[in-house]
């Protein structure tokens, strides 16, 4: 940056003196002048504003708008925009000679202004000064001095000021006001005001915008409120008439320095001389008791407009509630709303606005909807600000089914959505899995003729990755690179944790390699999915490398990281490792998240460490920090079974529902895995039902007349233990009710390109799931030829294995497969083999292969 150069005065002429050299006064205020920023492709560079001796050509390639001016101005300007550095000036000018006045001339001037072009202003009013057809004018001179005033070029200023009489140009009340408004603006107010009272002894009588110009030098400048206030007498004594503009730098002033009372009594004289207040008067009111805490004064100052028969207009209430709409005050936003309403003025969008966007910060959704239905009956028509505040509350809230609602209604209003509107619709649909939507969505901005932003693409990646649509995944993002939205770290991160859910590590590689070939920088997001990628799909040694490598690039772990390495040592079934980093995790002072507690519950109740399990439980049973920790924990033990109570666990359930299907995937597998080894069986299925009644695991189920299939390639051990045993409970029952069974019955184990593999059967869930079917269902269930990443049992074998399964013996009525019912807790000290809770038969965490599994981490780690 480029301080502002040093004041140079040229030689006094006879007619006039100089103006005078600034005299230091304790209200000095240094500045610098502020920078542009220009983007070159993906780069930012910054360019500073030119000291006077360098020379900085526009871009040649700029030219005039077609039709702003007259044929003759257009040229020229367009032929000095593309004048060389030493290009002839002069013969610019030949072919314009007597043909342009000097109000064209003045235009020239304005469009050079406007693009801050003051070195080809320069050089051309250099010209000028020189000929006897086209000498620059009073207002010339004035444009110039503005020009460079803005640039921060000051000596150029007082040497185009002092030159003035030389060349035969009277100063007018202008150009004093623009070599005023130079310093000021520069934060020289001293000087600003030498220049005032330069010019009433030069006869030359200050106007309002003079005035107005000193007054907010002195204002920024620093000048004391007494100073302010003799400025103000000065201006009404000299019989000039302050105007709203006066009114706003005073109480401006007030407002950065927190001058209660005064600002009270500016406003009190503004309404008193028939002054009427626009926005910017309120905004600087409430900034001004803001700051004092006490908004109050403001609404008394509204009131008392309103008694004395001038009432406030929209916008002054609008400002005082949005004020209380950032400190979050419900009850005195209402109490504003109110008073406007009695007051006799009509709410518009921003009002509803505002309010609307409060209550869904603070998650009351159903004053949200009552104040919604309220605005569309009364006169206020809601706009696409509106519609895009109420999609962003309830995107958040986690009603992703009525932000889709909401765009309908939207269109049936014939309100044309923005670029906004259709990002914060498809967020939503990303985090609440609606990938038809979404889809729709997409169909519907083609239609239109609108190009998705990648943020829009972003979020269709999202759901289609919650659906584990995979393939249609990859399009959207493919399509997003065909179409020029340039794909974000959020877009590749998107993709990534897609297949990071189904344990596809080998796509989530492919996906990180074409994240460097973009040049963009992986983060905290991009580790902790391929973290449980790698954990998903059994490769727990290269999860905890990726952990390891993030270290080494000193990306710095979030609680996300914490959880996912937790769960890579729990699904290993590594009992000391997983004690360590949960230690570890509360050393950082984070307060372990439920999911935590369920992968310690689960790996304890695996390795048959019932006394730790019962403390750990104990210890979510007493947390004083977290409601959600106490619920869960009760209803672990089995306290909220009866419906009255489950409404408790249905709450939080819901409220986890904001955070959107990808946390509630990893929730919900983490809470299931607990119940399961904890011998919650009948318990765990309930939380599997709630968590498909809330949209997650949608490609859990499939059924027709070919295939009864089942996906569990997204679930832990825990989940997929409880999915086939509903499954296969629930294909029994059809079976005895005497309907047709399929040709073939699946279990999806893996999905994506490990399907192909042959060491496929050797995954967690693959294995898992394998083990299950043949404990239950007598070897009826095998790996085809064809596809590693599936289970299938073909018609005729089904019906002859469901045909042979005796019917209960103990006298119950149930028609089952697999026995779900929920264990009694050992007490402490009991001894009980993870056998009698797992599977029926199978222990997936044999001891053999947990030493292994243990020994082959702390390696790679080393």
């Amino acid at each position: 940056m480029t301080l502002s150069p040093t004041l140079s005065i040229s030689r006094p002429s006879p007619l006039s003196a100089p103006i005078p050299k600034l005299n230091p006064k304790p209200h000095h205020l240094s500045f610098l002048s502020g920078h542009r920023k220009f983007i070159h492709g993906q780069r930012l560079s910054f360019s500073v504003r030119a000291k006077p001796k360098d020379l900085i050509l526009g871009n040649p390639s700029v030219t005039v708008e077609k039709g702003k001016y007259s044929y003759d101005v257009e040229t020229l300007i367009n032929k000095l925009s593309s004048l060389p550095p030493r290009g002839s000036i002069a013969r610019c000018l030949d072919i314009f000679k007597n043909k342009l006045s000097l109000n064209d001339f003045a235009l020239v001037f304005k469009e050079f202004a406007a693009r801050g072009d003051w070195q080809r202003s320069l050089r051309l009013f250099k010209y000028m000064q020189r000929q006897i057809w086209c000498k620059p004018s009073e207002h010339i001179y004035t444009i110039m001095i503005s020009l460079l005033g803005r640039e921060g070029l000051l000596d150029k200023c007082a040497e185009i000021f002092d030159e003035m009489p030389t060349q035969g140009v009277i100063r007018s009340v202008f150009s004093y006001t623009a070599l005023i408004n130079a310093y000021g603006r520069n934060g020289q107010f001293e000087m600003s005001l030498q220049l005032l009272d330069r010019m009433k002894k030069d006869k030359v009588s200050p106007n309002i915008l003079t005035y107005n110009t000193v007054l907010n030098a002195c204002a920024r400048g620093g000048l004391d409120w007494e100073g302010l206030l003799g400025l103000f007498a000065e201006m009404r004594h000299e019989g000039v008439q302050p105007d709203l503009v006066t009114y706003n730098t005073l109480l401006s002033a007030c407002a950065g320095r927190g001058l209660g009372d005064e600002a009270e009594m500016v406003f009190r004289t503004m309404n008193e001389g028939g002054i009427v207040p626009d926005i910017t008067t309120y905004s600087y009111l409430v900034e001004t008791f803001g700051k004092l805490n006490n908004l109050e004064k403001v609404s008394e100052l509204l009131k008392g407009m309103e008694s004395g028969g001038n009432l406030p207009d929209i916008t002054s209430y609008n400002v005082l509630l949005e004020a209380y709409a950032q400190l979050g005050s419900i009850k005195e936003a209402m109490g504003v709303f109110r008073q406007m309403q009695e007051a006799g003025c009509m709410a518009n969008a921003a009002t509803y606005s505002i309010l609307l966007n409060l209550y869904g910060r603070l998650g009351r959704y159903d004053d949200v909807r009552e104040l919604f239905l309220e605005m569309k009956v009364s006169n206020a028509e809601p706009d696409a600000a509106t519609y895009n505040i109420l999609i962003q509350v309830f995107g958040e809230g986690g009603y992703f089914r009525e932000v889709v609602t909401l765009f309908h209604d939207m269109v049936e209003e014939n309100i044309e959505p923005n670029m906004e509107t259709y990002e914060g619709l498809i967020y939503a649909c990303g985090k609440g899995g609606l990938h038809e939507d979404a889809k729709n969505i997409l169909l519907h901005m083609n239609e239109k003729g609108i190009v998705p932003s990648s943020k829009a693409y972003t979020g269709a990646i999202e759901a289609y990755g919650q659906a584990a649509l995979y393939d249609e995944a990859l399009v959207a993002f493919n399509t997003m690179n065909e179409v020029g939205s340039s794909p974000s770290v959020e877009s590749f991160n998107s993709l990534i944790h897609a297949y990071a859910r189904g344990g596809l590590y080998k796509e989530t590689e492919q996906v990180l390699s074409i994240m460097g070939e973009f040049g963009i920088a992986i983060n905290a997001s991009s580790f902790n999915g391929m973290i449980e990628a790698f954990r998903q799909g059994g490769q727990f040694e290269e999860a905890i490398k990726t952990y390891v490598e993030m270290e080494k690039r000193r990306c710095d772990p979030d609680e996300c990281t914490l959880e996912a390495v937790l769960s890579v040592y729990s699904v290993a079934g590594l009992v000391n490792e997983c004690e360590e980093h949960f230690e570890e995790i509360k050393a950082s002072g984070i307060l372990p998240s439920v999911m935590c507690y369920c992968m310690m519950l689960a790996v304890y109740a695996k390795t048959d460490r019932w006394d730790d399990a019962n403390k750990l439980l104990n210890e979510m049973l007493t947390n004083r920090v977290s409601n959600i920790h106490q619920v869960m924990g009760q209803m672990i033990k089995g306290d909220y079974d009866d419906e009255s109570n489950w409404q408790m666990v249905e709450y939080v359930f819901d409220k986890l529902k904001s955070e959107g299907c990808g946390l509630g995937m990893r929730f919900y597998n983490t809470l299931i895995e607990a119940l399961w080894w904890l011998g919650q069986k009948q318990r765990a299925v309930r939380v599997l039902s709630e968590a498909t009644q809330r949209g997650l695991f949608p490609e859990l189920l499939r059924k027709n007349k070919l295939v009864w299939s089942i996906d569990v390639h997204r679930m832990w051990e825990g989940g997929a233990y409880a999915a086939m045993s509903v499954w296969l409970n629930d294909m029994y029952e059809m079976f005895l009710n005497g309907e047709d069974l399929p040709y073939v019955a699946t279990v999806v184990v893996v999905r994506g390109k490990m399907e192909k593999s042959s060491t496929t059967q050797d995954l967690p869930v693959a294995k898992a799931a394998y083990s299950f079917l043949q404990d239950n269902m007598s070897g009826a269930f095998n790996f085809p030829k064809w596809n590693n990443g599936r289970i299938l049992c073909q018609r005729s074998q089904l019906k002859k294995l469901l045909s042979s399964i005796e019917p209960s013996t103990d006298g119950s009525s149930s028609k089952s497969i697999c026995i779900l019912s929920n264990s009694p807790f050992p007490p402490p000290g009991t001894k009980i083999s993870p056998t009698d809770v797992d599977s029926g038969r199978y222990n997936g965490t044999s001891s053999d292969a947990t030493s292994r599994t243990r020994t082959e981490l702390l390696t790679s780690t080393v």
